[in-house]
């Protein structure tokens, strides 16, 4: 939450919101219209949702998109990419976190005694242990996003995106 509270911008949708706190956390900051939506029935999420690569929104509607930790869990992900597309805005920004497969795995084994999610969710058929760099980008590239910037954090285990529409 930390590193991308700092990075949202304007009207702002968490896809894949958990909780929400990074949503909670942003509207503490500013005045801006945020909202966070799941299809598993978080506490603290705004919305749930069946599926989130058909969201009830106006095309073009945020500024910011993000989607943390959350990515790989999500099946129909390019979808899911397909609609971040339509809902940002030209001059809006996309942001995801990703760790690799073999960390995200190893990170999994050690949290699960203590992670409610990987007890109640589970991993489901479609879900994957992370993503590559060169995953990550070929799957924006293939939906009409061009990378603007990519950082590493926790000592350079977890990567941020972030992708702009490529044809704005």
């Amino acid at each position: 939450r930390q590193k991308i509270v700092p990075l949202i911008q304007g009207k702002t949708l968490d896809i894949g919101c958990g909780t929400n706190e990074i949503i909670k956390a942003y509207r503490a900051k500013t005045n801006n219209e945020a909202i966070g939506v799941d299809v598993y029935p978080w506490d603290g999420a705004d919305q749930i949702v069946q599926d989130t690569a058909n969201l009830p929104f106006d095309n073009k509607s945020f500024t910011t998109i993000i989607c943390v930790s959350t990515l790989n869990h999500i099946p129909n992900r390019t979808e899911v990419i397909t609609e971040m597309k339509r809902l940002i805005a030209d001059d809006g920004r996309v942001i995801v976190t990703m760790i690799p497969p073999g960390i995200s795995r190893v990170w999994h084994f050690i949290r699960s005694p203590w992670d409610a999610d990987q007890h109640e969710r589970g991993m489901k058929d479609g879900e994957v242990y992370g993503f590559t760099k060169k995953q990550m980008l070929t799957m924006f590239q293939e939906q009409g996003f061009e990378t603007d910037a990519i950082q590493k954090f926790m000592l350079g285990l977890n990567t941020v995106y972030i992708f702009k529409k490529s044809d704005a």
